[in-house]
């Protein structure tokens, strides 16, 4: 079975490679390309199985989708949050939002099926395992991977 990364989606563009200056590099996070600090990904082998640990901090179990869909697993994630602070006479003190998503694909062969894939997400890591070695069948419909947890 082959098992690929696919291409990651996350819309940071505008300064990528402004930032990728090396007189940016030790400047916290503001030297490092968005794409490196979400969804960081470790696959293991345990042998008759791939295991996926991927890193997603700020996300809660809700907001994370997970797609099986022509031999492509896509993880999914959308997030909003909005801090609203007043003070007694209700005037705004602070008022700060954030709205993000990112997006991960990975080629797992089109002989997988839904329900060969498990999922379950603990401590802001989203873990999924599949086997390597699937039996001959193909997919008819995306349907969502219920995830654990």
């Amino acid at each position: 079975m082959l098992f690929t990364p696919a291409r990651r989606n996350y819309g940071f563009d505008l300064f990528d490679d402004f930032f990728d200056d090396p007189f940016f590099h030790n400047m916290g996070n503001m030297g490092r390309r968005p794409e490196n600090m979400l969804m960081r990904t470790d696959v293991r082998d345990d042998g008759s199985s791939y295991i996926l640990d991927i890193e997603m901090p700020g996300f809660r179990k809700e907001d994370i989708k997970a797609e099986l869909k022509d031999g492509y697993l896509t993880i999914a994630a959308v997030h909003e949050e909005n801090k609203d602070e007043k003070d007694q006479e209700g005037k705004i003190i602070r008022q700060e939002r954030y709205s993000g998503s990112c997006k991960r694909s990975f080629y797992v062969g089109e002989q997988l099926k839904q329900e060969d894939i498990r999922a379950g997400f603990e401590n802001g890591v989203l873990k999924l395992s599949f086997p390597k070695e699937a039996p001959k069948a193909v997919e008819e419909a995306p349907r969502y991977i219920p995830i654990e947890g």
